[in-house]
């Protein structure tokens, strides 16, 4: 087994490297690794209605999505990732319990067994989560690929908890949709459990060395140019686009009433695959043309901040809404 720690902290090539890792080796890997605030979406969820917006934007998270399904989690410099990717995918056990026949108990047990060394009562719960004293500190999910399965899973160790409430705090209100929901859960940090004090890299190393005891086959590997390259093309053309993190989003109605200079105004947006479809404005503003024209307009754009203010940017907004400025129509459509 390759055990890879990886130093890179891109959210964009992190996630990219374990689908090269997935789809381009033929060993079974173990990944450690690390990434700079960001919101990791699940696989099947509509990226917009997980997170909240400005706090994103103010903020500077990356919002990416990932290749497996479930929930939309927080990352940041406290939290270390851990990855399993393994040939042979097993199937349920004779008992019927997924959690036994997909390997779960497996791929968390070297988490747990370094944790419970440490002092920290760490426990399985429920689908995919551990906790401690009830609070969950990790969450995993898998993707297959051909003849092998990839698990990985996050550990907070001292992540910053409110940027991680801030990040994930949307009001559900705003979307109608029929993607994948996360289910939000009391959260804790493993530092916060430990009875000697430790820094994440200790931590990390601990988890590291546990490893290449405990597997003899166990070979530290690093990235050769090559896989950067690789790596890099593909976080390039996929991970870091538009397309994959938003676009991808299944089909979504999403309502926003703000207040502009020129009175409130209403917009109901119907989107698929990232592109408005359908758009209505409302509102109590004064108007000279004929809003069906600006609605008319707004069809067919992508629904990205960038995109809707250069399609604004095309005609003379007052026009069509007196004293209401391009930045607030711009606010009106997106998020």
């Amino acid at each position: 087994m390759l055990c890879i720690n990886d130093l890179h902290t891109d959210p964009y090539f992190n996630l990219a490297a374990e689908e090269y890792v997935l789809k381009n080796f033929t060993e079974n890997c173990f990944m450690l690794w690390r990434n700079a605030p960001s919101v990791i979406v699940g696989r099947h969820q509509n990226t917009l209605a997980e997170i909240n917006v400005d706090y994103v934007k103010q903020n500077n998270i990356k919002v990416v999505r990932r290749l497996s399904g479930g929930g939309a989690v927080f990352h940041d410099l406290g939290n270390i990732n851990f990855t399993f990717v393994e040939n042979n995918i097993q199937q349920p056990s004779q008992t019927g319990d997924v959690r036994e026949g997909f390997g779960e108990l497996k791929y968390v047990q070297p988490v747990i067994a370094v944790l419970q060394s440490l002092g920290v009562d760490a426990r399985f719960e429920g689908r995919n989560d551990l906790v401690i004293d009830g609070k969950k500190f990790s969450g995993n999910a898998k993707h297959f690929f051909r003849n092998r399965t990839l698990h990985h899973g996050t550990l907070l160790f001292s992540s910053e908890l409110a940027d991680l409430s801030g990040a994930l705090n949307v009001n559900p209100a705003k979307f109608k949709d029929k993607a994948v929901k996360s289910v939000r859960s009391r959260v804790t940090n493993i530092s916060s459990h430990l009875k000697e004090p430790l820094d994440i890299e200790e931590f990390r190393n601990i988890i590291f060395r546990y490893m290449m005891e405990k597997y003899p086959d166990c070979e530290p590997y690093s990235y050769t140019e090559t896989d950067i390259a690789a790596i890099n093309s593909l976080r390039d053309e996929k991970y870091a686009t538009w397309e994959w993190n938003f676009g991808r989003s299944p089909g979504y109605n999403v309502v926003n009433r703000i207040k502009t200079n020129g009175g409130f105004v209403e917009t109901h947006l119907d989107v698929a695959n990232g592109i408005i479809r359908h758009v209505r404005i409302f509102g109590d503003f004064f108007n000279v043309g004929e809003m069906s024209e600006l609605e008319n307009l707004l069809a067919g754009t992508q629904h990205s901040e960038n995109h809707i203010r250069m399609k604004l940017e095309q005609i003379n907004l007052s026009e069509y809404l007196v004293n209401v400025s391009i930045d607030e129509m711009t606010r009106a459509f997106t998020y």
